[in-house]
């Protein structure tokens, strides 16, 4: 007489326990894949659609100039005096407003401060902002999210009319009414205003995942065998759930970069003497036409950076989107 088998089990051997069989099912279904007949690897094993997913990033080359720009702006941000030696709150009057010379590439500003040095340190504050906004955002949204789709019902309600609210609210007004009362010159008080506005909407992208996770067979079959709810959704439908949200993070983390950088500028995001893009371009926009350096460089250097998280965003959402394959 045959053991018992656990639902995972079953379920395993029923061809469908989570991210593997999804790919089955909407991956490999599309096309034949090199490596196998019907999309599976060298061993003969079907390919599960986070290694289909890496499979196209590599050869992808947006993904790769995207990435090294991204790596490199977070080496510098951990250690900026690799290319940058000076201080960047090191202030000369003698030296205000003048042009580029000889170890000062990027001139300097009203104040007589080194821009390249003030750049490089930059980098620091927007990826520190921008990383930390974007996990906050993720972490929250998901989970407020994800059980909501889960569970539906009261929950459910009071999440969807929650994030109306937060959507009735500008972003840029939110800022200037939150952080016009806060005196603090670091990150935190930004990261958590972006927090706090950002949420709602991976929480409804998460949400509209997780009902449509749910439905598939593979779930109704664990439910069918018993498998508990956290089980449900911790195995079966956050892996297959969790593709959309990440694209979104993704690309919002450029974003949120954006959105620091415009609240310093206004005033209410960073203030002196923290070292901020949004910060040096408020303080030459009043000087662009005697020098124009001061606010091309840190002008420069947000746009790149807001790009290449934009960029990473887009081959990330088109490698995990069977659809486009």
């Amino acid at each position: 007489m045959p053991e018992p088998q656990t639902p995972d089990e079953a379920i395993s051997q029923a061809g469908a326990g989570g991210a593997t069989d999804l790919a089955m099912e909407e991956g490999t279904s599309l096309e034949k894949r090199p490596g196998g007949p019907d999309g599976t690897g060298p061993t003969g094993k079907p390919r599960s659609l986070w290694s289909d997913a890496w499979r196209d990033l590599r050869r992808n080359p947006v993904f790769i100039i995207s990435s090294l720009v991204i790596l490199f702006l977070v080496i510098i941000s951990i250690w900026p005096s690799l290319i940058a030696s000076g201080d960047p709150l090191q202030a000369n009057l003698d030296d205000a407003q003048k042009g580029s010379e000889p170890g000062h590439p990027f001139g300097f500003d009203p104040q007589g401060r080194d821009v390249y040095t003030r750049v490089v340190y930059g980098t620091r504050t927007s990826v520190t902002v921008g990383v930390c906004a974007t996990l906050g955002v993720a972490i929250l949204g998901s989970v407020l999210g994800g059980l909501a789709g889960f569970f539906g019902g009261w929950w459910d309600a009071i999440l969807s009319r929650l994030t109306d609210v937060f959507f009735g609210i500008p972003v840029v007004l939110g800022g200037l009414v939150f952080l016009s009362v806060v005196t603090s010159s670091t990150v935190w008080p930004v990261v958590g205003f972006i927090v706090l506005l950002g949420w709602p909407q991976i929480a409804r992208i998460a949400r509209g995942s997780v009902i449509t996770a749910k439905q598939n067979d593979y779930v109704q079959a664990a439910r069918a065998l018993g498998a508990s709810n956290s089980r449900m959704m911790l195995r079966h439908i956050t892996p297959n759930a969790i593709a959309p949200v990440i694209v979104v993070a993704t690309i919002a983390l450029g974003t949120y970069i954006s959105l620091e950088a415009t609240l310093s500028f206004l005033g209410v995001g960073l203030k002196d003497p923290a070292v901020s893009w949004g910060i040096d371009i408020s303080a030459a926009a009043n000087y662009i036409r005697n020098a124009p350096h001061m606010l091309l460089w840190p002008a420069g250097a947000l746009a790149v950076t807001v790009l290449a998280f934009i960029m990473l965003g887009d081959a990330v959402r088109d490698a995990l989107d069977p659809k486009l394959r």
